[in-house]
């Protein structure tokens, strides 16, 4: 990206970037988004509904000049500020025909959450900055809410990013309400944009793959062909199997773990998982009772340089997402790209926005698939064939410096944020 030139960013106008939380480990994709927009000519303000709780940051979140507005994350715990906030709104001309529409929402969904978002848009709009010409939310749930009642009480326009959990857990009628009133959406994979588009037809839903930067992802120091040369049968060379994610059902940690429980005996592996999460504790569990605790890693959530130090090492990248419970899934995860990028051979689920990338047998391997049909045979495979993960690997760092370059999405990303801010 070329370097930001503060004369165009006088004519491209100010925007605030609502997120959930501000920064976070797990969605670096947003702070190279605020990054690549800022080097674009854009003065962005970050709008944040909750306090940060990663003991680390990333260097992208360094780059990053934008301010950021910390809103109340429990009304409670602020009520002047939020008092204040609702007596100035008193005096807008959008406040009672909001107040109605929450009211109205309320009703459908009688939650605290609910009263928080009202709250939240409160303080957003009392304490924005004058300047900002358009509200821009990531994700469709909370932060969408909150950007929607702000817009509203501000009487400015107002875009949307759409992700994975946000699109599968938000009741459809909110989702139509959003997608129709917001000048338009982006979303990051051509799946959950399609859906979007069937769901509510008179929307603007743009597909906008997140891509990576590639600036920072110069060639590795060794070759591929010199770091695909273990096959798992020297127990003092094991392979390195290894996994980034949040340890949410979700993402199917367990799944490895119990497919890793099936792997011969006379196979060398080592597996490390990087991440936090709610299922930590249990993961760990499961993997003494699996006979797996000699050769897993637990490493918890770390800085993006020791992230990237293991995905150079690792032979294989593994991620068997799934669709949870509560509906929740993944759309195309960036670690996959970065993995790729890394030079890692991939091996993952067939799910829709993951096949955008990986087709299988040639930029990775996808279980639960015609000649693939366990997981335990697929990860036996890539173990045992140093010249498969080679070849897999050479072909999905290709096409993630083919087709998934952030800096295209990036300038159709503030040629849409140009057209909403003249609008």
């Amino acid at each position: 990206m070329p370097p930001a030139d503060p004369d165009r960013a006088i004519g491209r106008g100010r925007v605030a970037v609502v997120v959930k939380g501000y920064p976070r480990l797990s969605e670096t994709f947003v702070a190279q988004e605020i990054e690549g927009l800022e080097h674009r000519g854009f003065e962005l303000d970050i709008v944040s509904l909750r306090h940060p709780t990663d003991e680390h940051i990333h260097p992208v979140h360094e780059r990053v000049r934008a301010s950021v507005l910390y809103l109340p994350e429990y009304l409670h715990d602020e009520p002047l500020r939020v008092a204040r906030a609702l007596l100035a709104s008193l005096r807008g001309k959008r406040f009672w025909s909001t107040f109605l529409l929450w009211l109205a929402h309320l009703r459908r969904d009688p939650t605290r959450n609910r009263l928080r978002r009202f709250g939240q848009a409160l303080v957003l709009a009392h304490e924005i900055d004058p300047a900002v010409r358009l509200l821009y939310g990531h994700f469709l749930h909370t932060p969408a809410s909150v950007t929607f009642y702000a817009a509203r009480l501000l009487e400015r326009p107002f875009a949307l990013s759409a992700h994975a959990k946000d699109i599968w857990t938000t009741p459809e009628p909110e989702l139509r309400e959003k997608l129709s009133r917001a000048r338009w959406t982006v979303c990051c994979t051509r799946t959950n944009t399609e859906h979007l588009r069937r769901l509510c037809p008179q929307a603007r839903v743009h597909l906008l793959y997140h891509g990576l930067d590639l600036r920072h992802w110069p060639a590795a120091a060794r070759t591929l062909e010199q770091r695909h040369e273990r096959d798992g049968r020297d127990p003092n060379a094991p392979v390195l199997i290894l996994s980034v994610a949040r340890a949410v059902e979700k993402k199917g940690i367990d799944d490895i773990l119990r497919t890793l429980a099936t792997l011969p005996d006379d196979l060398h592996w080592r597996f490390v998982h990087i991440g936090g999460g709610e299922l930590i504790d249990d993961l760990r569990t499961l993997a003494a009772a699996s006979g797996l605790e000699g050769r897993t890693s637990w490493l918890g959530a770390q800085p993006r340089a020791v992230v990237m130090e293991h995905m150079r090492q690792a032979d294989i990248f593994c991620l068997l997402a799934r669709i949870a419970g509560s509906g929740d899934r993944d759309g195309l995860p960036n670690v996959l790209l970065e993995a790729a990028m890394a030079g890692a051979a991939l091996l993952t689920t067939p799910m829709d926005g993951i096949r955008e990338f990986v087709e299988h047998e040639v930029t990775g391997l996808l279980t639960q698939t015609d000649g693939c049909a366990r997981p335990g045979d697929a990860l036996a495979r890539l173990i045992s064939g140093p010249h498969l993960r080679r070849r897999l690997a050479m072909a999905a760092r290709a096409k993630v410096m083919e087709r998934f370059d952030a800096s295209a999405g990036l300038d159709r990303l503030a040629g849409l944020l140009d057209e909403a801010i003249a609008r």
